[in-house]
């Protein structure tokens, strides 16, 4: 009753006021009531995809060889353990590749970037040192072609072994032990969070090793070379057969000196002259190609040897090709 009563100062009608008030109370309620801002959506770099594609197709392509070598106890020569340590070692960059991809975007930290990039330094520093013992070890088959199937020479494999995968190991260990760039940017290399300093350490190291695979395969044209005038000459070739076999191998050494060489040589002289400042798509363009290294590693190394191509053929179908049991080694077949 003393409702009706009130006077309406306003002058309005009373559903007027009662619109306003209702309108007064929403705005209240809602200014209590928390925003909540949709996330931000996640946009994926192109680059990181192309990346992890061919870390899937390296780590694929790698663990057959692996298994391969594994089941197989016929393939147990030094060669065998040299061809397996490099399949082992792309296939864990491989590994590493895909890591980084997920860490990248669903898995942040600090930890776990040391973690992934240590995992790749140490992998790809086996893969290029395994390349190197593996042309030491088709020297010394050559050169030492008289006592290279000794206990000796298993020794020295397993020396060669140990010191190759020790070596990579510490250098995978740097980043995370504390030689990285997390706490000065100013410091970092073109792959953060490794520092300018341990970049090119490992430039340096890989043009040095460049430089004495080098070498080791001028001399092993020469011996090739040499072996195949001697064969010539024992069965009574023509000239024109030893020129095809010793151009044939002077060929083989060529493609695979020349396709390690293109695959890491850009991004080796990229990071020697880069630092973090450059755009990041110059880093990606350089280190693709030393990616796809590591997927020509077991055609060259692996899947063109007699012997990895028959247990290949055992295992799919079970017997082995007229065409592999009858071939004989030449010695363009290094």
């Amino acid at each position: 009753m003393n409702e009706d009563l009130k006077v309406n100062l306003s002058g309005l009608p009373r559903e007027y006021l009662d619109a306003g008030a209702a309108e007064n109370v929403s705005a209240a309620v809602s200014s209590q009531v928390p925003v909540v801002e949709p996330e931000p959506e996640l946009v994926v770099n192109p680059w990181d995809i192309v990346l992890c594609t061919s870390g899937t197709l390296i780590s694929c392509e790698n663990a057959i060889v692996v298994l391969i070598i594994f089941h197989n106890p016929s393939l147990r020569a030094p060669m065998f353990l040299l061809i397996g340590s490099l399949a082992l070692a792309d296939l864990l960059a491989g590994v590493g590749l895909i890591i980084n991809f997920v860490f990248a975007y669903l898995l942040q930290s600090e930890a776990t970037k040391l973690v992934t990039i240590g995992l790749i330094v140490a992998s790809f520093s086996a893969s290029v040192c395994s390349l190197l013992a593996i042309t030491v070890d088709r020297y010394l088959s050559l050169y030492y072609a008289l006592t290279y199937h000794s206990e000796r020479t298993v020794t020295f494999t397993y020396v060669m072994l140990v010191m190759l995968w020790g070596t990579s190991i510490c250098l995978g260990l740097l980043p995370v032990l504390g030689w990285n760039c997390l706490r000065d940017e100013s410091t970092c290399s073109v792959v953060r969070p490794l520092t300018k300093n341990n970049a090119a350490i490992l430039s340096v190291s890989f043009l040095f090793m460049f430089a004495l695979m080098l070498q080791l395969y001028i001399q092993i044209c020469k011996i090739v070379m040499r072996h195949a005038h001697q064969i010539a000459l024992q069965h009574h070739f023509l000239a024109t057969s030893h020129y095809v076999t010793t151009r044939k191998g002077v060929s083989t050494l060529a493609i695979i000196l020349g396709t390690f060489a293109a695959c890491w040589m850009p991004f080796t002289l990229y990071s020697l002259i880069a630092d973090y400042t450059y755009p990041s798509m110059y880093t990606y363009a350089t280190l693709l190609p030393a990616t796809y290294n590591s997927i020509i590693n077991p055609v060259i190394y692996a899947f063109r040897n007699q012997e990895i191509q028959k247990a290949l053929c055992l295992i799919c179908c079970g017997c082995i090709p007229s065409s592999l049991s009858q071939r004989a080694r030449s010695p363009s077949d290094v």
